[in-house]
C-alpha cells in the first residue's frame, strides 16, 4: 500500500510553438528524470482555439530529483481554489509516492507547459488527466529503469511509495532517489501506459489539508504585489474619469515639480512614478487633464430596455417538438422577464504586477488567471520574442474570471521600458472597479406552459446576453426551444464585460428555476414534487433526493409561509441542488438567509475537504449577486468606487451552510469550483416567495424591489 500524511505545511491566427529547448529546461531544472509525453484529447482539442499549439511529444512536464522527490509543473495558477494540492494527489496516486514528497511550479512560462489559462473548473477536469498520463509515462519509465538496474523483467516489478520491487522478494527493490541520482534521462513512450484504477487510489478521495493553508494563514505567502526588487518604482496611471473619455490635454507641469518624481508620457498614456506609492498618487492627482465624451445614453436602469433594443438575430442553441402544439397542449401559460444587473468581480487581492527589463528579456511577476496569455500580450506590446519574456504568477488572491485580462501586466512592462527601471502597478479599489471587466447586464424572457396534472408541455427561452452556459432546460419537456441573442446592433455595454464565477449560470439558472417554481405553484403541486414529476435524468434526481433529505423537507404548497426554496442546476459537469430558508422583514424589505443546504454529484472528488471549502465559498459569494451586488453607473461612469457602495457579503449574513457530496470513486472528477454558486439567486427567490408569495424578477434582490414585490400580492 502506498503511504501519505498530511504535513500541514482570444484567439487570433497567429500560432506560437514553446520554444524552450529540453537542453534549456534541463538547465533550469537541474538533475533527474525529465519525462515528455503525449498531449490528451482536452489539451489538444482546447489548443485549436488558443494562439498556440503544444507539440506533438508535450504536454507537460514532471521531474523527478536525485533525492526521491517529485516536481510537477502545470501552467494552471493558484488563486485560492485549491489545485496546489488536488493536483498534486493526482500525481502522487498515479506515479505511486507519497503525497509529501510533490511539490509544485505554477503559472512559470519558462518553466511550466503552455496552459490556455485557469477557469472554468478546467483544471480537474481537463489538466488532471493529462497529468495523470504523465505520471503513469513516468511511472512505467521507472520500472523500465528499475528492470534494467535489478535485471528482472519490467513485468515481474511493481512500484511504490517511491520504490521498484521485485513482487516475488520484496527485499529485491531500487528507489526512485537511486535510478536519477546524478543522472539526467529523457525518454519517451510511444504507447500510453495503463492508468491506475480509481479503486487503487490512496490518496486521490481522501481530504489533504491545503499545501497553501500554513502560508496564507501566516501571512508568508506571497503576492505579486509583495514582490520587491531593487531600485523599483511604484506606478500610479492618470485614469479617464469615465469610459468614453477621450484625453483631449493634459498639463503635468506641478507634477514634475515633485521631488523624487518621474513623470512618464507615452501618447495618452501619463503616468507618475516614485520610490513610494502614496507619493506617485499624488503626483497623478496634480495633473490637470481635459476629456472629450462620447459616452452611451444609458444608466444602471435604462440598461435592460437597451439590451433589448441592441439584440440583433437569434441563434437557435437547442429546438425540439413543436411550440405551437405545445401551446395547444397547455392550461396555463405563463411569460416573464428576468433580469440581472451588472457585477462586479471585487478580488480581495486588486490587479497587480511588477514589470523588470534585464538586457533583452523582461521579466513581470503578475496576479492572473492567464500566465501565457499575459507572455503574449506583453510580446506584442514590446515587440519582444516571445521567448524573451517571463511571467511568474504567485500566489493570486482570487479572480472570478477578472483576472483573465492582463491591463495590469501590460502597464507595468510599457513602464518598465519607458523608465528603464523595474516597476510596479497595483489598482487601488476605484481603478479595480473601473478597469475591471464586469458580469454583463441581461434580460431572459421565458413563455412556459403546464397541464392541469403539473407537466411542462411548452418552454421557449430567450436570453439576451447573458450567455448560453446554464440555459439548458434540464427538465423533460417534448417542446422546448433555446435562444441566444448575443450579437447587438452596434454598442451593447457601455464598459467592458467578461466572464463571472460560471458566466451565465447564475443569471439563467435563477430565471429557469424562478419560472419552474412559480409554475409549480400555479399547479397546486409541492415544488420539489413538481421537479420530481418533470425531471427524468437519474444524477440529477438523485441530487435533488439527496438535498431534501439533508435539508429534511416536507412537502407543501408555495407559499407556505415556511420561506423554503428549491433551486438545482448542471455546471462544469457538476450536478447541484440547493435548497434554502429564509426569513423577510416586510417593512424593511430585508431578506435574512438562515440555511443553506447544498448538495452536488461531481464525480470523483479528489479532495473532498477542499470541494467542500469551494461549495461553502460559492455559497457565501453567491449571497452578494443574490441580495446586493450591483454596479451603479450613468454613460461610461462607474458610481461604485469602493466596498461603501457596493456590498459584498458580510460574515454576520452568513447562514448555517450544510454540504453534501456524492459518493462517486468511479466516475471521472468533475469541476468543483463554480458549480454551487448557480443555484443562490434561484433558491433565495424562490424561498421568498414561499415566505411572502412576492416574486422577485429582478436579481440583486434588494430591499427596495422586495418591498415593491411585496406591495403586489
Amino acid at each position: 500500500m502506498k503511504k501519505h500524511k498530511n504535513n500541514g505545511s482570444d484567439a487570433t491566427d497567429q500560432q506560437y510553438t514553446f520554444s524552450l529547448r529540453r537542453r534549456d529546461f534541463l538547465k533550469l531544472v537541474g538533475g533527474g528524470i525529465v519525462v515528455t509525453f503525449l498531449a490528451t484529447e482536452p489539451f489538444e482539442l482546447l489548443a485549436q482555439d488558443h494562439r498556440r499549439s503544444l507539440p506533438s511529444d508535450f504536454n507537460a512536464f514532471l521531474r523527478i530529483d536525485e533525492d526521491g522527490k517529485v516536481t510537477c509543473y502545470t501552467g494552471k495558477i493558484e488563486m485560492g481554489q485549491g489545485i496546489i494540492t488536488s493536483l498534486a494527489q493526482m500525481l502522487a496516486d498515479e506515479l505511486n509516492v507519497n503525497f509529501d514528497d510533490v511539490s509544485m511550479v505554477m503559472g512559470d512560462t519558462d518553466l511550466c507547459p503552455w496552459d490556455m489559462g485557469t477557469f472554468g473548473s478546467m483544471s480537474t477536469r481537463f489538466f488532471g488527466p493529462a497529468l495523470r498520463a504523465a505520471a503513469a509515462e513516468a511511472r512505467a519509465v521507472l520500472i523500465d529503469l528499475g528492470s534494467e538496474y535489478l535485471n528482472v523483467s519490467p513485468q515481474q516489478l511493481e512500484a511504490s511509495n517511491g520504490m521498484i520491487y521485485d513482487k516475488d522478494n520484496k527485499a529485491h527493490k531500487v528507489s526512485y532517489a537511486r535510478l536519477t541520482k546524478g543522472q539526467k534521462i529523457e525518454r519517451h513512450l510511444d504507447e500510453k501506459p495503463t492508468l491506475e484504477r480509481p479503486a487503487d487510489f490512496s490518496v486521490a478521495g481522501t481530504s489533504e489539508l491545503r499545501r497553501d493553508a500554513r502560508e496564507k494563514v501566516t501571512g508568508q505567502a506571497k503576492y505579486a504585489g509583495d514582490i520587491i526588487l531593487p531600485g523599483m518604482k511604484y506606478a500610479k496611471i492618470l485614469r479617464p474619469p469615465s469610459h468614453g473619455a477621450i484625453l483631449r490635454d493634459a498639463d503635468t507641469s506641478e507634477a514634475e515639480k515633485m521631488d523624487g518624481v518621474q513623470i512618464i508620457r507615452d501618447g495618452d498614456f501619463i503616468a507618475a512614478l516614485h520610490d513610494f506609492p502614496d507619493a506617485a498618487g499624488i503626483a497623478v492627482a496634480k495633473i490637470k487633464a481635459d476629456y472629450d465624451f462620447d459616452e452611451m445614453n444609458v444608466d444602471d436602469k435604462t440598461i435592460f430596455d437597451h439590451l433589448l433594443d441592441s439584440a440583433g438575430v437569434g441563434e437557435v442553441v437547442s429546438d425540439k417538438g413543436d411550440l405551437t402544439k405545445g401551446k395547444e397542449q397547455a392550461d396555463h401559460l405563463f411569460e416573464s422577464k428576468y433580469l440581472n444587473s451588472y457585477v462586479a468581480h471585487a478580488p480581495m487581492e486588486p490587479h497587480s504586477a511588477v514589470a523588470h527589463i534585464e538586457g533583452d528579456k523582461i521579466t513581470v511577476w503578475a496576479s492572473t488567471q492567464t500566465p501565457f496569455r499575459a507572455q503574449e500580450e506583453i510580446a506584442r506590446l514590446l515587440d519582444f520574442p516571445l521567448e524573451k519574456v517571463r511571467v511568474i504568477t504567485p500566489f493570486v488572491g482570487g479572480g472570478f474570471g477578472g483576472k483573465s485580462h492582463n491591463l495590469q501586466a501590460q502597464e507595468a512592462a510599457r513602464l518598465a521600458r519607458l523608465s528603464g527601471k523595474p516597476v510596479m502597478v497595483v489598482w487601488d479599489r476605484k481603478e479595480e472597479f473601473f478597469n475591471d471587466t464586469f458580469r454583463p447586464a441581461a434580460v431572459v424572457n421565458i413563455s412556459s406552459g403546464i397541464t392541469n396534472d403539473g407537466k411542462i408541455v411548452m418552454w421557449d427561452y430567450n436570453q439576451y446576453f447573458a450567455g448560453s452556459r446554464g440555459s439548458d432546460i434540464i427538465y423533460d419537456t417534448p417542446n422546448q426551444r433555446n435562444m441566444s441573442y448575443m450579437r447587438g446592433n452596434g454598442k451593447v455595454h457601455p464598459f467592458g464585460t467578461g466572464a463571472w464565477r460560471a458566466p451565465g449560470n447564475n443569471t439563467n439558472t435563477f430565471a429557469r428555476e424562478s419560472q419552474i417554481d412559480m409554475m409549480a405553484a400555479k399547479a397546486g403541486m409541492d415544488p420539489l414534487d413538481f421537479r420530481l414529476k418533470n425531471l427524468k435524468d437519474e444524477k440529477m434526481i438523485a441530487v435533488l433526493r439527496t438535498v431534501a433529505d439533508k435539508f429534511g423537507w416536507t412537502p407543501a404548497k408555495a407559499p407556505s409561509g415556511r420561506g423554503y426554496g428549491i433551486a438545482l442546476g448542471i455546471d462544469a459537469g457538476t450536478f447541484v441542488a440547493h435548497m434554502a430558508e429564509v426569513k423577510v422583514d416586510k417593512k424593511t424589505g430585508m431578506i435574512e438567509v438562515v440555511r443553506v443546504v447544498c448538495a452536488q454529484d461531481m464525480g470523483l472528488a479528489v479532495n473532498p475537504e477542499g470541494a467542500t471549502i469551494q461549495m461553502e465559498g460559492c455559497i457565501t459569494m453567491g449571497l452578494g449577486y443574490a441580495l446586493t451586488e450591483e454596479v451603479m453607473f450613468t454613460g461610461g461612469k462607474i458610481h461604485d468606487h469602493n466596498f461603501n457602495t457596493y456590498t459584498i457579503p458580510h460574515f454576520s449574513w452568513l447562514p448555517k451552510i450544510e454540504t453534501v457530496i456524492l459518493d462517486k470513486p468511479n466516475d471521472p472528477p468533475q469541476g468543483g469550483g463554480e458549480p454551487a454558486i448557480i443555484a443562490m439567486g434561484g433558491v433565495i427567490a424562490n424561498a421568498v416567495f414561499d415566505a411572502t408569495g412576492a416574486r422577485l424578477f429582478q436579481l440583486p434582490m434588494t430591499p427596495e424591489r422586495v418591498k415593491s414585490a411585496l406591495a403586489k400580492v
